[in-house]
């Protein structure tokens, strides 16, 4: 009867355990599995669940969800998704509030973007090009020139919305050295 071959998740827990200079016995005492249970696993003969995945993780002290996706749990868009909260999370010099605020901040920042994204597919192209638009919605600003003397700033404020004001051009002195 052959191997199962469980993606190459199995690998690359192995990878990873030698890497952080762990015994199987040390990883299993740390992740509270059996020793011969994650030798199967890293020679492909068993599947471990979620839930074993995420106690391996914290033991090697890597992202659940790169092993998630290693396992074919995740895809890879959904683990870049989780990747930053996961992160943030696991950052012991920041306390919970701190964590949550941090947490929000980038939720927000993706909703924007992502209704943004649906925005600008309904709508028509914007003349100035989509790379203006990332830097407004990354929370940089963007000057766009019109035949005017003034130029459209674009910015993200405090409370996540887009903010466009007029503001007066400067006069070209030919210097580009603004010392």
């Amino acid at each position: 009867m052959g191997a199962l071959k469980v993606g190459g998740v199995g690998e690359f827990l192995r990878e990873q355990r030698r890497s952080a200079q762990l015994s199987l016995r040390q990883l299993a005492d740390a992740a509270g599995v059996s020793n011969p249970y994650l030798s199967q696993i890293e020679r492909g003969l068993r599947k471990p669940s979620a839930d074993i995945l995420q106690q391996l993780a914290k033991a090697l002290r890597i992202s659940a969800e790169t092993l998630y996706v290693q396992a074919g749990m995740l895809d890879a868009r959904e683990r870049d998704e989780l990747e930053v909260p996961a992160a943030i999370i696991a950052d012991p010099s920041i306390n919970e509030r701190q964590k949550q605020v941090l947490i929000q901040i980038y939720e927000s920042f993706r909703k924007e973007n992502a209704a943004a994204r649906a925005e600008d597919a309904d709508g028509p192209e914007d003349a100035d090009g989509p790379e203006n638009d990332d830097a407004a919605r990354a929370g940089t600003h963007t000057d766009t020139e019109t035949d005017t003397d003034t130029t459209t700033h674009t910015d993200t404020g405090t409370d996540g919305e887009r903010h466009t004001r007029p503001v007066p051009v400067r006069e070209e002195t030919g210097n580009d050295d603004h010392r």
